[in-house]
């Protein structure tokens, strides 16, 4: 039951989210999710003694469903096939993209590095008045780099030796997430003002408030492939996730079965073994002819569902009474681990190579520090039509990001006590780092900057009155 009261509770949140996005035109203007929002308001009222009492709400079972929505996401992605781009796969155009995907993907994975680094070296310094572990500084990357639900999994992972890591780390995430739009919405309206953008248009209203009227109603969730007599096509999709998660139980414990210790802390990320069995089961569909009744459209809306329920539940996870005696040095070290993210998107953004390099610095700076869906989120308020590449980057560079993420298991050992953090691992952590660096300079993607903050104001005709524009000196989307 009380499952099921968490659950009910973060999908009210979500409600409150998305009524207030539509009608607060603050909020509208920063395109702050309503999982934000929502999250926001659940951690608040989470926080107020009495309120879990009077609603059987239980923070715990918050931070159980974060867990097990993330693993579901996981699997979903991998149930669905990669989209294919029509127009885009030769010519100038295609290598654009392929540039754009990894140089981004590269620089991800290279913050993926540093900011551990940055993030242990601050709580060093900073948490020690508060008995604060630097260990958990080594968290941060987890939330910045990937969201919520790595977050809570590796939190969680880590509570044996880091009691507390699940909050701190989702705690990061909820700061990351706040970044991302607080920084990402005025970078993004400055990029316009002085001409930036690629194809600048004014957002409609209904994409700013998150609603769209019938009108605009026009896109489809998915194609009905089965009989709702029969079977509800939903229930088939649903299924299929339900499957793939059984039978990564049935692999992790095969895995677990292998005497070294670097493998069962690989196996124990269900999420990760969670992909790669979705994968093959999505390989063993094609081979015997059924993936004809999957739908990868619908298959995403199940991703994109999961996704907002865990970054709800994140928020209405975080218990002050566990961090908040931490909160001090760890919204110290965010602001530092931000400054240096903000450096990197910003200086490395600008030399990717390409006519829509702001955009794809707003992506990467929202990718840094929330999800790829904020990044996506930020380029929609200087090219809401998505006329560029740089969204359709944002899904691709996830191949470039594994070099990266190979410091995952190194780092989780030592932080578990197995291996030291010093200076075996931190030196692992500088040398992935830098190996990404150079290896966007061998694929060119370090060129000279192709835009500049420092170029004079002017008029964006394709949104703003331009008479009126020079009068106010002011950006009238906005």
């Amino acid at each position: 039951m009380s499952a099921l009261i968490a659950f009910s509770w973060i999908g009210i949140m979500l409600l409150v989210g998305m009524i207030l996005r539509a009608k607060i035109p603050f909020l509208a203007n920063i395109l702050m999710p309503a999982s934000v929002i929502g999250g926001v308001i659940g951690l608040i009222l989470m926080n107020i003694p009495g309120f879990a009492a009077a609603t059987g709400i239980d923070a715990n079972m918050c931070n159980t469903i974060v867990g097990f929505f993330f693993t579901l996401s996981f699997i979903s992605i991998g149930l669905t096939a990669t989209p294919k781009e029509e127009g885009r796969s030769s010519g100038e155009t295609g290598k654009q993209m392929l540039k754009g995907s990894l140089g981004m993907g590269l620089l991800w994975g290279a913050l993926y590095c540093f900011t551990p680094i940055v993030g242990f070296l601050c709580i060093a310094l900073l948490g020690a008045p508060f008995g604060m572990d630097a260990g958990y500084g080594a968290l941060i990357q987890f939330a910045f780099c990937q969201g919520p639900g790595q977050a809570a999994a590796f939190g969680a992972m880590l509570e044996g030796a880091l009691p507390g890591a699940t909050q701190v780390a989702i705690t990061y995430a909820a700061i990351g997430f706040l970044f991302a739009f607080l920084v990402g919405v005025p970078l993004a309206k400055i990029g316009l003002k002085k001409g930036l953008a690629a194809h600048p248009e004014k957002l409609s209203t209904s994409v700013m408030k998150g609603i769209y009227p019938p009108a605009e109603q026009t896109e489809n969730c998915g194609k009905i492939t089965t009989y709702n007599g029969n079977i509800d096509v939903l229930a088939f999709h649903m299924a299929l996730v339900g499957l793939t998660f059984v039978l990564t139980i049935y692999v992790q414990k095969l895995l677990m079965l292998i005497p070294i210790s670097m493998m069962q802390t690989i196996s124990s990320m269900t999420f990760f073994v969670g992909l790669f069995v979705a994968y093959i089961v999505k390989w063993v569909l094609v081979k015997l002819n059924v993936k004809q009744y999957h739908d990868d459209i619908l298959q995403a809306r199940i991703t994109g569902c999961t996704t907002d329920f865990l970054i709800v539940g994140a928020f209405m996870a975080i218990q002050m009474s566990v961090i908040g005696k931490w909160l001090v040095p760890m919204i110290a070290m965010c602001v530092i681990v931000g400054i240096v993210t903000f450096g990197f998107a910003v200086f490395f953004g600008a030399r990717l190579g390409g006519n829509c390099d702001f955009e794809r610095t707003l992506g990467l700076w929202g990718c840094l520090t929330g999800t790829c869906p904020s990044g996506v989120a930020l380029i929609r308020i200087v090219d809401p039509n998505l006329r560029t590449t740089a969204a359709t980057e944002m899904g691709a560079m996830n191949a470039a990001m594994i070099p990266g993420t190979l410091m995952i298991p190194f780092l989780l050992e030592a932080l578990m006590g197995h291996m030291s953090i010093f200076p075996t691992i931190a030196l692992l952590l500088l040398g992935l780092g830098l190996a990404n660096i150079v290896l966007m300079k061998i694929v060119g993607t370090i060129n000279k900057p192709t835009y500049s903050f420092k170029a004079p104001v002017v008029c964006p005709s394709a949104t703003d009155d331009c008479e009126q524009f020079e009068e106010s000196h002011t950006h009238s989307p906005f």
